[in-house]
């Protein structure tokens, strides 16, 4: 498999979910929670699989962060054959829609877009919540190539399989891609840093911290004895991760 991070920022995050791009210049300054945008590119011998979908971040010139990244990598946004959400906060759905002059579009229009059932009834009983963007959430689900998940783990194909966990969110969904003998694990919001690992810690931010922390503990073990690669959504620094002992990363 090759895994390509498709990395739109380092950001803080206020109260009400806005996001400001962190620069040398006022990453001591911006108020807020920081954290990297950072949705991952799965390349195996069958698909294109992308994993969340960012902010929609845009460079200077208007161009998406991730559609510049992609560039770089000669790979074109219709060649994405699978988009796979985890769950249905703005900075992990904004990116899948592309503003036109005469309306939306999806951004990757040949891929199919796994969105769990039971997270978007979640996300329309809050719709007071900034964590969702509804303007864009109601653009996404009314596209035609949604697969709609309502199981609470299965297998998309013969390498991708899913399980529906809650902590971040009541219905956070993660996922492994397995090819011959490598393992990519995706926690998402459950597992966002690599400090997530060395602190044990139940975090308010979550619907359910102390779920989201026996996981990681869980994850932890197992991706030890199966050297899982981790992928980080939200670390500032690193993007993959693997565990070789109880106490150290590489």
């Amino acid at each position: 498999m090759k895994i390509i991070p498709l990395k739109e920022g380092n950001f803080s995050a206020s109260r009400t979910k806005d996001f400001t791009l962190l620069t040398n210049e006022n990453f001591d300054t911006v108020k807020g929670i920081k954290m990297s945008v950072q949705p991952f590119l799965i390349i195996t011998d069958h698909d294109y699989i992308l994993l969340d979908a960012g902010i929609g971040w845009k460079n200077r010139e208007g161009k998406t962060v991730i559609s510049e990244l992609l560039e770089t990598e000669n790979i074109r946004p219709e060649q994405i054959t699978k988009l796979l959400l985890s769950h249905l906060h703005k900075d992990h759905i904004d990116g899948s829609i592309r503003k036109t002059d005469i309306g939306f579009e999806p951004a990757f229009p040949n891929a199919e877009i796994y969105i769990q059932k039971r997270e978007l009834a979640f996300a329309m009983e809050n719709k007071g919540n900034p964590s969702f963007d509804f303007d864009i959430l109601e653009k996404l689900i009314s596209l035609p190539n949604i697969v709609w998940m309502d199981e609470d783990r299965g297998n998309i194909n013969a390498e991708i399989s899913f399980e529906v966990v809650g902590g971040h969110t009541p219905f956070m969904q993660v996922f492994w891609i397995r090819q011959n003998d490598e393992i990519v694990f995706y926690g998402a919001d459950d597992l966002p840093q690599a400090s997530y690992l060395k602190y044990h810690l139940a975090y308010k931010s979550d619907f359910d911290g102390r779920k989201a922390m026996e996981l990681r503990l869980e994850w932890q073990k197992k991706a030890m004895e199966e050297q899982w690669k981790i992928l980080l959504y939200h670390d500032l620094e690193k993007a993959v991760i693997q565990i070789s002992s109880e106490d150290q990363m590489v």
